[in-house]
């Protein structure tokens, strides 16, 4: 699984004119599911995810992490982080998971989300979304769960 996190001071999600997913200060994460990603990868993005100190302590060091702040999470799907852009011009999704197995390994991850941590909100998997977002920094980092 591939997520681009951004510390933000405020994102939110639109879709049909309607804010589904609102945040103040935390991150935003984008996520894409690859063809051979499980929950147990998924888990762990998670994980990282809420776990990553990019929140800056008392000294001005990046040393915090979301729970440590008790920010907002907003999770976007994005399965476009999975293609493959080193050649030509156009970019390949091979990697990129099957539409049905991305919503359910998404979908498991919202739930998962919730259950750990309540100050979560979602993009939703397939729909034309509107992302807005004031990245805190900027603050941008890559993360990537592989099988283990």
């Amino acid at each position: 699984m591939i997520s681009i996190i951004q510390r933000v001071t405020q994102a939110k999600v639109t879709v049909n004119d309607s804010d589904i997913g609102v945040i103040g200060t935390g991150i935003m994460a984008l996520v894409a599911v690859e063809k051979a990603d499980t929950a147990k990868q998924a888990d762990r993005l998670l994980e990282r995810i809420l776990n990553y100190r990019i929140f800056a302590d008392a000294d001005d060091k990046m040393n915090l992490s979301l729970r440590d702040i008790q920010g907002g999470l907003l999770l976007v799907p994005q399965f476009t982080l999975a293609a493959n852009t080193d050649t030509g011009n156009r970019p390949s999704f091979a990697s990129a998971a099957p539409p049905e197995m991305g919503r359910e390994l998404f979908a498991y991850m919202q739930k998962r989300a919730l259950a750990i941590y309540p100050s979560s909100q979602f993009g939703e998997f397939g729909a034309d979304m509107k992302v807005a977002l004031i990245n805190d920094g900027p603050v941008t980092f890559t993360l990537r769960c592989l099988e283990k």
